[in-house]
């Protein structure tokens, strides 16, 4: 098997159709090594098109979710991240909890040197909330550049 084969040896979703897990809690997140666990660089997902339901009303509620995070030995694969986000469609719960139940299902999953993520929710009411979170400081040297994502107006 050529060393590239072997990296992604036990992944189950990569290259496969894969059905949209049930709920996040059954979304299995995989993850990759990281060719370079010494490098210090930014890895960024975004999901315009983020989903959940309101906890009270059932109704959908939507997000711009930004994931920003310093890889350590692990980078997450894309498609699990992919089906664990797209798993949250169906889920109940308030804007807050999302964004950190994300950011902490990664922290756990990678051990990342940095992570943060940024859910910049549709306003529901009239009041768009946004939720920010981070595991502490960036690594000193780390280009950080902006979420581009502007305040809020008329968002979209």
């Amino acid at each position: 098997m050529p060393k590239q084969s072997k990296i992604y040896k036990g992944l189950v979703q990569l290259g496969r159709h894969s059905a949209l897990p049930a709920s996040p809690d059954k979304a299995e997140l995989e993850r990759v090594p990281n060719p370079h666990p010494r490098r210090t660089y930014l890895v960024r997902f975004t999901a315009p098109e983020f989903t959940t339901l309101c906890p009270v009303t059932g109704q959908p509620d939507f997000a711009h979710l930004v994931i920003d995070y310093v890889p350590g030995r692990w980078l997450v694969e894309s498609k699990s991240l992919k089906l664990y986000l797209g798993a949250f469609r169906n889920e109940h719960g308030f804007h807050e909890q999302c964004t950190l139940d994300i950011g902490e299902r990664l922290v756990k999953l990678l051990a990342p040197r940095w992570l943060r993520i940024g859910g910049y929710w549709y306003p529901r009411g009239g009041m768009p909330i946004d939720v920010f979170w981070q595991t502490g400081r960036p690594p000193p040297g780390l280009w950080l550049p902006d979420t581009g994502v502007a305040p809020y107006r008329g968002r979209g």
